[in-house]
């Protein structure tokens, strides 16, 4: 196969990087695999190996200038579309889809286009680069994934994409997507493992004070139930359940209270929000009971309790079932940073 080809062009070179920095929003996007690539670079060479990185990170536009959120102007001395040569790895790292495409742009999104399996061994995305990647079909048929705010949006304006909503990252033969932000770190490391093995990986990761493999998934992160305009039966369910989470809920009481029958309040939930009644009172006790575990010190059998989730072994079955994780693991990976107690 042609990658095959392409990795015997690298065997005793070092293995071409580029990684395309297409927005300014975000500098981990673009910064972190390149710090990743670089370390890996730097213990291969104290290890005597020659082999290595050669890291690029470049501009989008011909003007090889980016503009940051914090007002800094990044001027990069090359752009992408200058490289013509075999690339191993490209990377492209976040996009500013929500604006309309800047006529400059375009060259990119051809050159882009022209990326495929014949000169590039392998094509990733860090955040919503995976929405550039979908927009010239690199990700037709495939498994991706995208920041957890964004998944909706991607399944939506590229319904022939398989999206994983829970991964930090897929991958699908020789084109990989990260999730949000840090976890273009967690993909780097594993192209990093898979180049040099995990030794390789595992020095670069503590080195960046950085898991190799994160635990979890980035369903911990994101919320189970979306924010809901004021006229959707969602919000004024999400209200009425605040105050009556403690109680025992069921679909004939929700319909009571907003006068409806059964039939009708399921046909309308599952309508306006995707889910039917039971599964959304399901997500609303999570979301309720992940949030005393990140702000108060309150035991767990007293939070399943608070939030109608039973008691410990029910909440940590829910638990595993919408985040991935349980709860006593969520508290100490969440748990709010600063405690009350170290500000006197």
């Amino acid at each position: 196969m042609i990658n095959e080809s392409i990795s015997a062009n690298h065997t005793g070179t070092k293995k071409k990087v580029v990684i395309v920095a297409l927005t300014g929003q975000m500098l981990i996007d673009f910064a972190g695999p390149s710090d990743v690539f670089t370390n890996a670079d730097k213990c291969l060479l104290e290890l005597g190996n020659k082999e290595g990185y050669d890291i690029s990170v470049v501009a989008p536009t011909r003007d090889r200038k980016i503009r940051t959120t914090t007002g800094m102007e990044i001027n990069f001395q090359t752009c992408a579309m200058d490289i013509d040569t075999l690339i191993d790895t490209l990377i492209v790292a976040g996009e500013d889809h929500l604006e309309p495409v800047a006529s400059d742009l375009e060259p990119f999104y051809q050159w882009l286009a022209g990326k495929n399996e014949h000169n590039t061994r392998r094509i990733a995305s860090v955040c919503i680069g995976a929405f550039a990647l979908a927009k010239v079909g690199l990700l037709n048929g495939r498994k991706a994934t995208t920041h957890w705010s964004m998944l909706d949006q991607l399944k939506k304006e590229y319904p022939q994409i398989e999206v994983d909503p829970d991964a930090f990252f897929t991958r699908d033969r020789n084109v990989y997507c990260s999730a949000g932000v840090s976890s273009g770190i967690d993909l780097a490391l594993s192209l990093v493992e898979e180049d040099f093995g995990r030794d390789i990986a595992n020095r670069v990761a503590r080195q960046l004070v950085f898991y190799l493999n994160r635990p979890g998934s980035q369903a911990q992160f994101g919320n189970l139930l979306p924010a809901y305009e004021g006229a959707n039966i969602g919000k004024k369910l999400q209200d009425w359940l605040e105050e009556h989470l403690h109680e025992p809920i069921d679909v004939g009481r929700i319909a009571d209270h907003f006068n409806m029958s059964v039939r009708n309040l399921t046909r309308v939930v599952q309508k306006q929000t995707g889910m039917p009644p039971a599964k959304f009172i399901e997500k609303m006790r999570v979301e309720k009971a992940r949030k005393y575990l990140e702000d108060t010190d309150m035991p767990l059998e007293r939070i399943a309790e608070h939030c109608g989730l039973g008691n410990l072994v029910s909440m940590r079955r829910m638990f595993l079932r919408h985040l991935m994780t349980t709860p006593s693991d969520y508290r100490r990976v969440f748990r709010t940073s600063l405690n009350r107690s170290n500000l006197y």
